[in-house]
């Protein structure tokens, strides 16, 4: 049997996005995990942030993979405030639903693994702002040495998984009460 692990991406996703996806899913399949989430694998009944509660209630880890959703190439960040500065260089922002669900994930105490691709920044994926490690994003077409990178990221971050599921004192993930 895998275990289930929650698994936030944005539903439409470039090639190379996807190829990175399914990449990341690969090596989650071979550590004995499932993907699970919203709009690909469960499909919500009521409101959707009380179906990613309950989905994620059933799962005991928490993938984010932070694919950019916008591009914005100049703008102003915080405008009128001290801290207001050009954005000069290409950001991307993910989709809202990544930091929604890391923030369920993290109350929730299960391990998470972060994933974002490089011009992403902001909330969960501010490297170094976080008690989160944030991995760069593969790409799907990795070399084999990245490959093996990437492999070791996912074995490390299953046997925290695991870990947290025989935990005696976190309730057994498939037997927790529906809200």
């Amino acid at each position: 049997m895998l275990v289930p692990v929650f698994g936030s991406c944005p539903t439409y996703l470039s090639r190379e996005q996807d190829a990175a996806r399914r990449l990341i899913l690969g090596e989650l399949g071979q550590a004995g995990l499932e993907w699970r989430s919203l709009g690909r694998t469960d499909f919500p009944t009521r409101t959707p942030m009380r179906e990613v509660l309950m989905l994620a209630r059933r799962c005991a880890g928490g993938l984010i993979l932070g694919f950019s959703q916008l591009e914005v190439g100049s703008g102003i960040s915080k405008r009128g405030t001290p801290e207001e500065k050009a954005v000069a260089v290409p950001l991307g922002i993910p989709t809202a639903w990544n930091h929604l669900e890391a923030g369920i994930l993290f109350s929730l105490r299960v391990p998470l693994l972060v994933f974002r691709e490089a011009h992403v920044t902001g909330g969960v994926f501010d490297v170094g702002n976080t008690d989160l490690f944030v991995h760069p994003m593969p790409h799907g077409r990795a070399s084999a040495a990245d490959k093996k990178s990437l492999k070791e990221v996912i074995r490390k971050w299953s046997s925290e998984v695991l870990a947290h599921l025989t935990d005696p004192l976190i309730p057994t993930v498939m037997g927790w009460a529906e809200l």
